[in-house]
């Protein structure tokens, strides 16, 4: 069976913003986060564990200094998340990161 790849760009800010909602078993296979201001930032991303408000967290106030990007997932690492999970970031500075992830949808 033919796998369903998909990739999203989104811009984080410093409130709360979806990065990704899991549909079935997908598998995100590339988190990439992206400081697009000349001053150092403060970066989350969580796993919302399926809507319900229970926080699992992929990285916690991790600093990214200016005009650099951090890998998330690496080494052919993969992060599954299931029917209703939501992926999560949140920027400590107003609209100071792009975050681009890579997600197999689907996975069987």
């Amino acid at each position: 069976m033919a796998q369903d790849f998909e990739s999203t760009g989104i811009l984080v800010t410093n409130s709360e913003t979806a990065i990704r909602t899991g549909n079935s078993n997908d598998a995100i296979v590339g988190l990439r986060l992206a400081n697009i201001l000349t001053t150092a930032i403060t970066m989350d991303v969580y796993i919302d564990l399926a809507g319900g408000g229970t926080n699992y967290y992929i990285c916690k106030n991790l600093s990214i200094p200016p005009a650099s990007s951090v890998e998330l997932i690496q080494g052919g690492a993969k992060i599954i998340i299931q029917n209703t999970d939501v992926v999560y970031g949140l920027c400590g500075t107003a609209n100071g990161c792009h975050v681009w992830v890579s997600a197999v949808d689907a996975i069987s």
